[in-house]
């Protein structure tokens, strides 16, 4: 079922003008593995969205199959940063965790996409919601989230 937070990532991804495919499913994919068990593809090819409170949100964009190193976060946002709450997450970005895109946001959102993006041609993010996913050219993607790749895994 269509949401208002759905509609919203749609409508952003056909105004930009990038190729998409939007999925919603009758279940869950919250996570990167049942995203991955949903679409039958792996858990590295799900961006799963991160959002950490460094004062202001930071949405990190990664590799299902990979976790965020906090202290190469704060060095290179200058800021202390941790991982947001629940309640933080919705009034900071207006998504629930599980379905937050890696975009649009708010203007104050910082987002972040990691390295370990580039092993894929195109993956899987959420759509909005925690059942709805779109798959996207990892190029489109880093360029819409501001053009840029970070590396911010854990070694």
């Amino acid at each position: 079922m269509q949401t208002e937070r759905t509609e919203l990532v749609r409508r952003f991804l056909e105004e930009k003008g990038v190729e998409f495919v939007f999925r919603i499913f009758n279940r869950s994919t919250e996570s990167s593995f049942l995203a991955a068990e949903a679409l039958g593809c792996t858990v590295p090819e799900i961006a799963k969205s991160i959002v950490l409170d460094a004062g202001s949100p930071v949405v990190i964009i990664i590799s299902g199959d990979k976790k965020v190193d906090l202290k190469k976060v704060a060095y290179l946002t200058g800021r202390k940063v941790s991982l947001a709450s629940a309640d933080y997450v919705l009034k900071e970005t207006g998504y629930e965790i599980g379905g937050v895109p890696p975009f649009p946001h708010r203007e104050k959102v910082r987002v972040m996409p990691d390295s370990s993006l580039r092993r894929f041609e195109y993956v899987w993010a959420a759509g909005g919601e925690r059942n709805a996913v779109f798959k996207i050219n990892v190029r489109d993607l880093v360029e819409l989230a501001g053009g840029n790749f970070y590396d911010l895994a854990v070694c």
